[in-house]
């Protein structure tokens, strides 16, 4: 079991929110080995960005485009990997299904030459691109926050041992949300007036296991849940499902249909008329496009991430040179998943020896794969350790009480609508404290 990070002083957690610039590992790793190695070729090395572009994944896919491109802006300035320029080449998977994400997947590949894959999330299945990452021999990155990965990768190692998933599964979001309620319960920050929860979520299988996981554990923890309502995408007249609420009254609404722009319309037609209770929206929250839309409305909202950016120094600079590059509008949260995950690509591949050529190169790419699997990373995230079985990363607290060995799984309430949440959980990274919306009674 790890140990619980100390609750000694605020020096001490000001050390641990400054480390990360080593971690952050291809400023010190990339550029030491580029001064050292000549340049295995004069050929850039193609990395593959499977993104949504359009469609209602595409405020993500937008943001996971910018973070990859500054990514390689940084890592060329390093002298690339080995002597190679790290070129970003992207396919549109149009917020789509399998068939969509599986021919932008094959045609990065084919036609582009990509030796690696690097995405935030996609819909689907959730495993089509680890099936053509297999097929190639390359090493595919990905924060689908999918168990369908967990269960692919665990169940068949020899086939996917190039597919790493670099934040955890969603169904953690289910007992983290209820210890958190717990807490705020048991410590006095909220008095509910009862102990229902409804559900709200979507058509897709992250809304729904989320929702699951949210529905099967809330009796261990004291609380039931009155009402379990689906919807479908987009939801723009959320009339029926208020009404529902309306009439049950539940202390708690967790909404786990993620897209910003409908949960913007739920939180302004909500507060035509509240109920007494805490609203938590899952994900959508946190982009800046649900705030542009929802206005005041957003303000007081909870929202939660299990890959998010944190508070510190290296969050921070992070933040600040996304904003400078992309504009205030731009959601760091997004940008941070796929820089992060490029700069740990290129430390890995450079300490490998470099990057293999697409299906005659599964040597090279397996020793790639060796690195990530051995990597301890910090990024803006937090902590990138990847669980050796599933290749997907820890959990901070739920899985790890250490910090440095987790990515955090991070609660943050909206303050003001023109600024991101200020994260109010876990610890060491909290920036402020919960506050009671202005909508519920006190």
């Amino acid at each position: 079991m790890d140990e619980k990070l100390g609750s000694g002083t605020s020096a001490s957690r000001r050390g641990f929110l400054k480390v990360g610039l080593a971690g952050m590992g291809s400023v010190a790793v990339l550029g030491a080995l580029n001064e050292r190695a000549a340049a295995q070729s004069s050929d850039p090395v193609i990395i593959g960005a499977p993104l949504q572009l359009t469609g209602g994944g595409a405020a993500d896919g937008i943001e996971f485009k910018q973070g990859l491109e500054l990514a390689a802006e940084e890592i060329n300035a390093l002298g690339g990997i080995l002597g190679r320029e790290v070129k970003i080449v992207t396919a549109d998977t149009e917020s789509g299904g399998d068939d969509v994400i599986t021919s932008a997947g094959q045609r990065l590949i084919d036609r582009d030459g990509a030796s690696a894959l690097i995405a935030g999330y996609n819909f689907g299945s959730q495993t089509a691109l680890q099936n053509v990452a297999a097929d190639a021999s390359v090493v595919y990155l990905h924060a689908d926050t999918a168990r369908a990965h967990t269960e692919l990768v665990t169940k068949d190692p020899d086939r996917y041992w190039q597919s790493f998933m670099y934040c955890p599964s969603e169904l953690y979001y289910g007992s983290a949300f209820l210890n958190f309620i717990k807490h705020l319960e048991d410590t006095g920050q909220l008095k509910a007036p009862n102990k229902k929860i409804a559900i709200v979520t979507g058509p897709l299988v992250y809304s729904i296991n989320i929702a699951n996981s949210v529905k099967d554990d809330a009796a261990k923890y004291g609380y039931e849940i009155s009402l379990y309502e689906s919807v479908q995408a987009p939801t723009t007249d959320w009339g029926p499902t208020l009404a529902k609420l309306r009439e049950d009254k539940p202390a708690f609404i967790v909404v786990t249909h993620f897209f910003p722009q409908d949960q913007a319309q739920f939180m302004i037609q909500f507060l035509a008329n509240p109920t007494n209770s805490l609203v938590y929206l899952q994900y959508g929250a946190s982009l800046a496009a649900f705030r542009d839309l929802a206005g005041d409305a957003s303000v007081g909202v909870l929202y939660a991430t299990n890959i998010g950016v944190l508070s510190g120094e290296v969050s921070d600079d992070f933040t600040k040179k996304y904003l400078a590059k992309y504009g205030d509008k731009a959601s760091p949260n997004g940008g941070a998943q796929t820089y992060e995950a490029l700069h740990l690509f290129a430390q890995a591949a450079a300490i490998a020896g470099g990057v293999g050529k697409a299906y005659d190169g599964e040597e090279q790419n397996r020793k790639v794969a060796a690195r990530l699997k051995a990597s301890i990373f910090r990024g803006p995230t937090g902590v990138i350790r990847f669980n050796q079985t599933s290749q997907q990363a820890f959990s901070y607290p739920v899985e790890t009480n250490d910090p440095s060995l987790g990515m955090a799984h991070i609660f943050s309430q909206i303050k003001k609508k023109e600024e991101n949440g200020y994260i109010i959980s876990p610890t060491p990274y909290e920036t402020a404290q919960f506050e009671l919306p202005k909508w519920m009674n006190t």
